[in-house]
């Protein structure tokens, strides 16, 4: 690939995007952010059929496609990718990588330094490394096709500010952006970004449902804008780094939660 072709970035209407785990909560945000963009959008979902097939007929089947995967279970997304292709006839050239495995965003009820188990970091460092690995390296040949892609991983600024005792989902995603960095430096000459967008706790989503109304108004009350960041105002980060405004930008981990911590 020359330079001069890595120049074009493709617009968001032009691209076929996947969400994992895009049926519900932050998911279904990030999928209709993109659709209202103009993209055609896999919706992926590994247990929430019902959800995913009315976002799907919420959002018109002409340009929406869902698609169920384990995004641990990397013969699952390689069948993901093809049915993909199949729908769509063309690559996809954007994957955000949003599923979330088994975890609920309540301090008061996750076990704490005396009694988490390695089996529940496992299970998170599954769900967000290698779910990302699976996608990514499915991703790889079509993006190389296209002379473009962009990786999106979905981080936490509680990396920054481990203010609960999240040790198994924080660990995870420390370890997610370390994986976002070293990938942004080896895909880069493909003409690929990797970028992860941080949120803090979002008023609300299924996962932090869970979350007493006094966390919520203590975060608003810490954060310059004095309010909680929603689901929609974090899809608008990812919809950045998936568009051509973006396109020198890669490696980034950008922190989108009011300017409660400063990264």
């Amino acid at each position: 690939m020359t330079e001069q072709q890595f120049q074009r970035a493709l617009e968001l209407n032009e691209q076929i995007v996947l969400i994992t785990g895009g049926a519900r909560g932050l998911g279904a945000a990030l999928s209709r952010a993109f659709s209202r963009s103009g993209a055609r959008v896999i919706v992926n979902y590994n247990k929430s059929r019902d959800a995913a097939e009315a976002l799907v007929a919420e959002l018109g089947e002409d340009r929406t496609f869902a698609v169920r995967a384990d995004v641990t279970d990397r013969s699952s997304v390689d069948q993901l990718f093809g049915a993909a292709l199949e729908r769509f006839d063309a690559p996809i050239s954007t994957v955000v990588d949003n599923a979330l495995v088994d975890f609920s965003f309540n301090g008061d009820a996750r076990p704490n330094a005396d009694t988490i188990t390695w089996a529940d970091f496992d299970s998170q460092l599954r769900g967000a490394v290698a779910g990302t690995l699976n996608t990514t390296q499915a991703a790889l040949p079509g993006m190389r096709e296209l002379g473009f892609g962009r990786i999106i991983t979905v981080g936490t600024n509680l990396v920054q500010n481990p203010v609960v005792p999240y040790h198994d989902y924080t660990a995870a995603k420390a370890a997610l952006l370390a994986l976002t960095r070293t990938l942004s430096a080896d895909l880069g000459p493909d003409g690929i970004t990797v970028n992860m967008v941080s949120g803090g706790l979002l008023r609300t989503t299924d996962a932090s449902a869970a979350t007493p109304e006094a966390v919520f108004d203590m975060i608003a009350a810490s954060t310059p804008l004095r309010r909680v960041t929603t689901p929609d105002e974090f899809a608008d980060a990812a919809l950045f780094f998936a568009s051509p405004w973006s396109r020198a930008v890669t490696g980034q981990n950008l922190v989108v939660d009011g300017g409660l911590v400063k990264n």
